[in-house]
């Protein structure tokens, strides 16, 4: 046992609390499971957490377990209260509980650096909150790592390598300022209810500047435009960009020719560098 609160289901059957589909909400109700999630962001004694998406409760145990200095969770379900407010009522000072949607939070507020975040997100809003969470107005973020539960699928994305089929915007975006790894694989019976997919733990380290020197507007607006038609070649999808895109292209050493999953992160920087001059 993490702690001397009752087991997940006991905790779901005292509180009538079901997933709710609406939601995204699958629930990890293995503690074990969740304590092992806690440990891949290493040691928080001295850090601040933020968690989205808690649920009832057995990730933010496993964080306070783990010895988070402060949790900080935002759960938009209000039946989750009552399973929350007993955790805190467990671990006196250290768990704040925000009801209310974490994309229209602004969770800085109420944390103290350094910061890791650490969540099962749910499905319906995990990729927003991760774009939002790489692309804040000033880089080096305000935290330090990001541990992070998605279907495997996004998961590959953010760690997929140019060439494959999974490598796009999300890869490009994360592995430009942050070092990207999956560090956990969950089967679906892992759940309450069983996804139709597999999950995985992404945990990306922020790196304190970027891999490449590269407008950060201008490199996400070329690679959105050139991954929104990633069948194309590059000259066909970014010829409203500039007129004479070919020569851009080529002057930094991409062929007209290629597709955009081919192009390597330092490429796609310099060619956000030679649009931009």
């Amino acid at each position: 046992m993490i702690d001397t609160l009752p087991p997940l289901r006991a905790v779901l059957e005292a509180h009538g609390l079901t997933p709710k589909k609406s939601l995204g909400q699958n629930f990890l109700l293995d503690l074990n499971l969740t304590a092992k999630i806690a440990r891949q962001a290493g040691d928080l004694s001295k850090c601040d957490v933020l968690e989205v998406g808690p649920g009832p409760g057995g990730l933010t145990r496993g964080l306070l377990a783990e010895g988070a200095r402060k949790v900080l969770a935002i759960e938009k379900d209000s039946r989750a209260m009552g399973p929350l407010s007993e955790i805190q009522a467990a671990y006196p000072g250290r768990l704040e509980v925000l009801n209310a949607d974490a994309l229209d939070v602004d969770p800085l507020a109420h944390l103290t650096p350094p910061i890791r975040i650490v969540s099962n997100l749910p499905y319906n809003v995990g990729t927003e909150l991760l774009v939002r969470w790489l692309t804040p107005p000033t880089w080096p973020p305000a935290w330090d790592s990001l541990t992070l539960m998605f279907q495997r699928e996004v998961a590959n994305r953010i760690t997929a390598q140019p060439g494959s089929k999974a490598f796009g915007r999300l890869a490009i975006l994360a592995q430009w300022r942050a070092d990207a790894r999956i560090v956990m694989e969950l089967p679906p019976e892992a759940f309450t209810p069983p996804p139709k997919v597999h999950s995985a733990v992404v945990h990306l380290k922020a790196l304190p500047e970027p891999r490449f020197p590269a407008d950060a507007a201008k490199l996400q607006s070329i690679v959105a435009t050139a991954f929104n038609q990633r069948r194309k070649m590059l000259r066909a999808s970014l010829k409203g960009v500039r007129p004479d895109i070919e020569d851009v292209l080529t002057s930094v050493g991409i062929k007209p020719t290629d597709r955009p999953e081919t192009i390597g992160l330092e490429a796609w920087c310099a060619l956000a560098r030679a649009l931009d001059s």
